[in-house]
């Protein structure tokens, strides 16, 4: 590895860190009950300590920038993986069909056993989010099963299936949302847009054994990542196999997703964004390019959380909304660069 490239990295990664940190500050100190700088050093380091503080930071706010550096984290490594076994630059999470079938999932949930689990019990918290995994689970199970052909995966038939799977739970979760009382209803379509306004410490230990596991699998394959860039029969004959190696990294990326949508419903264009700015800060190596696109995913979700609950307070926008209105765009760039 070239030392010019490897400085770059560390440069790049420190600078997006700050960044991200910056944003946090921010995000904690922000809100209905305003906080200063110092009010949130001394809560954090338990000086003077405050109860009315605690219970702002460590209640509420802290656990919902925490579950949007992971949500970040989880899409833009994912929408890698993705990106690199498809091939395609333009491949996103969100079209394989996961989003949809963990937030149809949370729609069954809603419009069949909301009323059952009330409380603040710890099932009662966690059973939405378990529902999400499941459902987007399951998509995959079926997305995987139609992409197989004459005993290999097939990526094309894949992206097709995932977009033919992902309109079929589209219009159950639209059909449902219809059939529920307005209340149900309003919750439903807050969640399906994107949102982690909700965010708890059940949460964040809910998504932490999918992180845990799928991220390293995927750290020490960056390597054949780069391989799968070759034409098949290439790669075939430096010793990859190629089959169970685009397996292991989707299954990964998509137990990843999963856990990322249960939640904070689907918050697309993050798995879009951020293997392509990577890209451009840091070369297409992606032992370089995953650690990036984890980073830049946490800086876009948590700066888009933070415009979100702050552009018309005391209300707030879902957090996918933000996103959307910031990808849209450059999705537009990307296929208009494509085109030239």
């Amino acid at each position: 590895m070239h030392k010019v490239s490897k400085l770059r990295y560390y440069i790049t990664l420190w600078l997006i860190v700050l960044a991200i940190t910056a944003v946090i500050v921010y995000s904690l100190m922000a809100g209905t009950f305003q906080l200063s700088v110092i009010d949130v050093i001394k809560t954090l380091a338990r000086i003077d300590v405050n109860p009315e503080h605690d219970l702002v930071i460590f209640d509420f706010r802290l656990p919902r920038i925490l579950i949007g550096c992971l949500v970040g984290i989880g899409l833009g490594i994912a929408g890698a993986v993705i990106q690199g076994v498809t091939k395609n630059g333009l491949a996103d999470p969100g079209i394989l069909g996961i989003n949809a079938g963990a937030g149809t999932a949370v729609v069954l949930f809603m419009f069949f056993f909301h009323s059952v689990f009330q409380g603040m019990t710890w099932l009662s918290i966690m059973a939405m989010p378990l529902f999400g995994l499941v459902g987007g689970l399951l998509a995959a199970l079926i997305i995987f099963a139609f992409s197989w052909k004459n005993g290999s995966l097939d990526v094309e038939r894949l992206i097709l299936t995932g977009i033919a799977i992902g309109s079929a739970f589209g219009a159950v979760s639209l059909y449902l949302s219809l059939k529920m009382k307005a209340t149900d209803f309003e919750m439903a379509v807050v969640w399906i847009t994107g949102s982690i306004y909700d965010a708890n410490w059940l949460y964040i230990l809910a998504m932490a054994p999918w992180l845990f596991i799928c991220i390293p699998i995927i750290l020490k394959k960056a390597y054949i990542l780069d391989l799968l860039q070759l034409e098949d029969s290439s790669a075939i004959s430096l010793g990859i196999a190629i089959n169970k190696e685009k397996s292991i990294l989707l299954l990964s990326s998509i137990g990843l997703i999963s856990a990322c949508v249960s939640v904070s419903g689907s918050i697309g264009f993050i798995g879009l964004m951020a293997p392509h700015i990577s890209r451009y800060l840091v070369g297409v190596q992606n032992r370089f390019v995953i650690p990036v696109s984890a980073a830049i995913g946490a800086l876009l979700v948590v700066s888009s959380d933070y415009i979100a609950k702050t552009i018309i307070a005391p209300a707030e926008l879902p957090v996918g909304i933000i996103v959307s209105i910031i990808g849209v765009p450059f999705f537009l760039y990307l296929l208009k660069k494509a085109k030239a």
